[in-house]
């Protein structure tokens, strides 16, 4: 429906539920926005592959617009595009502007900064998250969203089966370079969550005698636990050409396989990001394999350690929601699982077999114990 108010002169047109002329640009701000929000993710991940980061890190002090250029061997035909980039940075927080004095007879200057979050993306930092972005905004997990609409209407399990004839899972089976990049991403995922959980959860671990870290790639966080905890020995299960030439010590091992069909006799399983790929469905049969495994097991207090997100908090900061709500729709696209919250959690968890489960609050995520 549409709504004419007519003056002397003209008629403004208005839809239902816009009043005013400012109701009108309001909502066509906010569409662009929406838009245009592809632009952010862009320019970081840019921001990474040309190591700004990296260079204002290792400069050691703010960095001129003509010194960053410089550095980075910009092209001086494009310094103003260097700066356009780094506008758009600094509005989103990733650097900081402050005014830095060159020489006595110059005039002061303005500078670039690492803020928190930028820290976070030198590569050279133990808990950088550089190749993580990289991998994430890499053509293979955006492509999928522009068949999201396609996917309605077919019969594939997600888009990105829709656009590439296979699951992710197949997909880097047989993709190498993308295999390499994806365990890396989640690597420097895994120590991040790894400094955390040895610092701030130690009760989890307290106790426990074996693990195995289901889905766990290379290994970061089994070796970061069994350094924490030394007399817990670690397993990593995983799928063959994820684990292949990985080298284990005397308490970690490396073991090729499939999470559907047998996970070795623990006291404890560990499933980091691991449930969210996955259906209800699939979720069931993969927490039904672990109370088998950690059923195998005489330890009191053996159970599952599911560290994964939970939406639907109450009283949570919008842009926390908005994350949850970008990685569920992560999930729909890429793979066949979601983001829940607690009442599904629940329901996948006492489907399969266990009695109750406990929740730590980390960060996005979430620790929960889950007990038979």
């Amino acid at each position: 429906m549409k709504k004419v108010i007519s003056t002397p002169s003209t008629k403004m047109v208005f839809l239902d539920g816009l009043e005013s002329t400012q109701d009108l640009l309001d909502a066509q701000a906010h569409v662009w926005n929406h838009t245009f929000n592809y632009i952010n993710s862009m320019s970081l991940k840019c921001a990474v592959q040309l190591g700004i980061p990296d260079t204002i890190h290792k400069h050691g002090a703010p960095m001129t617009l003509s010194q960053l250029a410089d550095a980075l061997s910009i092209n001086k035909a494009k310094s103003n595009g260097l700066f356009r980039l780094m506008r758009i940075l600094v509005h989103s927080n990733f650097f900081d502007k402050v005014k830095k004095t060159l020489s006595k007879e110059e005039e002061e200057e303005e500078a670039y900064c690492l803020t928190r979050a930028s820290r976070l993306l030198v590569r050279d930092e133990p808990l950088s998250m550089a190749t993580f972005v990289v991998t994430m905004i890499d053509h293979t997990f955006v492509d999928p969203f522009h068949h999201v609409g396609e996917w309605f209407g077919d019969d594939n399990p997600s888009p990105f089966f829709t656009k590439n004839g296979r699951n992710i899972w197949e997909h880097a089976g047989v993709d190498q370079s993308f295999n390499q990049l994806f365990n890396e991403a989640m690597a420097t995922d895994a120590r991040l969550v790894t400094n955390i959980l040895v610092q701030e959860c130690k009760q989890v671990f307290e106790g426990l005698e074996t693990m195995v870290d289901v889905g766990g790639g290379m290994g970061i966080m089994a070796r970061g636990v069994g350094a924490a905890f030394p007399g817990l020995k670690c397993a990593v299960l995983d799928l063959p050409h994820v684990v292949a030439g990985l080298e284990g010590s005397d308490n970690l091992s490396f073991v090729g396989g499939d999470m559907f069909h047998f996970i070795p006799n623990a006291d404890a399983v560990f499933l980091k990001w691991i449930l969210h790929d996955w259906s209800d469905e699939e979720c069931v049969r993969i927490l039904k394999k672990c109370k088998e495994a950690i059923d195998g097991s005489n330890k009191d207090g053996r159970k599952v350690i599911v560290v994964d997100m939970i939406v639907g908090v109450e009283r949570e900061e919008d842009k926390t929601t908005e994350t949850k709500l970008h990685f569920d729709a992560m999930m729909m696209a890429v793979a066949t699982g979601k983001e829940r919250n607690e009442k599904e959690w629940a329901n996948i968890f006492y489907t399969s077999g266990f009695q109750k489960y406990n929740i730590i609050p980390l960060g996005l995520r979430s620790v929960i114990e889950v007990f038979p």
